[in-house]
């Protein structure tokens, strides 16, 4: 095969799924294109076509067949949002946990994206037509705060504002454990997780520079409510830096907490909120704040732990 990638196994690696060692091997492409390109037959060990779960050994030659993805394009879809703020150049929801911002690996349907363009006529057109008016990102299982720029102008002006630091952003978070100051700056550099590529972390101190500021709101048995603020936006920020002292967000299987919590209901979300956002209104300059409150599932979750 012509402009093929190749690579011999390592007896390391011997025993691995060959899904994993792709992963593992090319971590600039997705999950999901590595694995549709075993799909189609783009991936071959000595020379064979091989499935996903197969087990390799040393010495295995991997030959990869790189081929582009179908481009994905947003439609609109009929979807419910819930409008916290709006003028003529921005929107601010209120994004549920479970909701992905824009498609993606995996994500065709029933995004941010596709409700969006559903309620408003036009959205910036700066993040293509894949992240129509997007000039910020929350994870999928965390909720609150999202803003979208209805104009190309706006979203420039936005984009500044988050470059340069000037929006504040602040979440609430339930973690695991008694967090022992009520309250502090962690400083940690932030980069992919080589043991487990899904994820990032904050223990190798190298990455990119990131900074969390936390506050104790409330104290239970086992767990503490904080409010953190932060000033960086790196990937799984919050989820990474908390883990990182030792205490997980409350339902963050990827980032240690544990899967049950006795005599508490199934959490189904990690307990992360973007409570507030400030910034500066893109025409006017002037400061606009919108919350978000906790909601109603997380409240009645975390009301239900002991003091």
């Amino acid at each position: 095969m012509a402009d093929c990638y190749n690579s011999v196994v390592d007896g390391e690696r011997a025993g691995g799924r060959l899904d994993r060692y792709l992963q593992a091997m090319y971590p600039e492409h997705s999950r999901a294109r590595l694995q549709e390109w075993i799909r189609e037959g783009r991936v071959r060990v000595n020379g064979e076509v091989a499935k996903a779960s197969y087990r390799l050994r040393a010495g295995d030659t991997v030959a990869v067949e790189p081929a582009e993805l179908k481009p994905l394009r947003a439609v609109p879809e009929a979807i419910p949002l819930k409008i916290l703020y709006e003028d003529a150049d921005l929107v601010a929801i209120d994004k549920p946990a479970g909701m992905v911002v824009h498609a993606g690996a995996g994500v065709r349907e029933g995004t941010v994206v596709n409700a969006l363009l559903h309620r408003f006529e036009s959205l910036s057109q700066l993040g293509g037509e894949l992240r129509p008016g997007i000039v910020h990102r929350l994870d999928r299982y965390t909720s609150g705060v999202l803003l979208a720029a209805k104009t190309d102008a706006a979203h420039r002006r936005l984009a500044e504002e988050f470059a340069a630091r000037e929006v504040e952003k602040t979440y609430l978070a339930l973690v695991h454990g008694a967090v022992k100051s009520e309250a502090g700056r962690i400083e940690r550099p932030i980069t992919r997780d080589p043991a487990r590529r899904v994820r990032m972390t904050a223990r190798l101190g190298r990455g990119r520079a990131a900074w969390s500021e936390y506050r104790v709101l409330r104290r239970f048995r086992n767990f503490t409510l904080l409010e953190v603020r932060i000033g960086t936006g790196r990937t799984h920020q919050i989820r990474a830096h908390l883990a990182a002292l030792g205490h997980p967000v409350a339902g963050d299987r990827l980032y240690g907490a544990p899967a049950e919590v006795a005599g508490q209901a199934p959490l189904g979300r990690y307990f992360l909120h973007a409570h507030r956002i400030r910034f500066r209104q893109p025409s006017t300059g002037e400061p606009v704040r919108v919350e978000s409150p906790l909601p109603e599932e997380l409240r009645a979750w975390m009301e239900a732990l002991p003091l």
